[in-house]
């Protein structure tokens, strides 16, 4: 279990990660996402901020189980909320999200299996 926490825990830190710094430096795509979504683009470096947090937050984990729970909450949520805006806008091509999405979930349920509920959830 131990092997499958860290695997996937790395692996959607290093994406939403990356999806960050695209954010954060202004990369062409998010901007092209903003618009199609009709999100404004100042929004752009705040939802970058949150996915940085989020990425930060499941490496946190590591020491500190209960901030990668809910890092990984977060970033389900944060999906969640990216879905809406999709449907919001009649955008179907949801591959992209598909994959964030599936992570996040993935790095929640590894994180709750290997560390179990936080105790105020029990």
């Amino acid at each position: 279990m131990f092997a499958a926490y860290v695997t996937v825990t790395l692996l959607a830190s290093a994406v939403n990660g990356i999806a960050a710094i695209a954010n954060l430096i202004g990369h062409d795509y998010p901007k092209t996402q903003a618009d199609k979504m009709r999100v404004p683009r100042t929004w752009i470096p705040a939802l970058g901020s949150l996915l940085a947090a989020g990425a930060v937050g499941l490496l946190a984990g590591f020491a500190f189980p209960l901030l990668g729970t809910l890092a990984a909450a977060g970033l389900v949520l944060y999906f969640l909320g990216a879905l809406g805006a999709h449907l919001r806008v009649h955008d179907h091509q949801l591959g992209a999200w598909a994959v964030f999405f599936c992570l996040a979930v993935a790095a929640l349920a590894v994180n709750l299996a290997y560390h179990g509920a936080p105790s105020s959830c029990r």
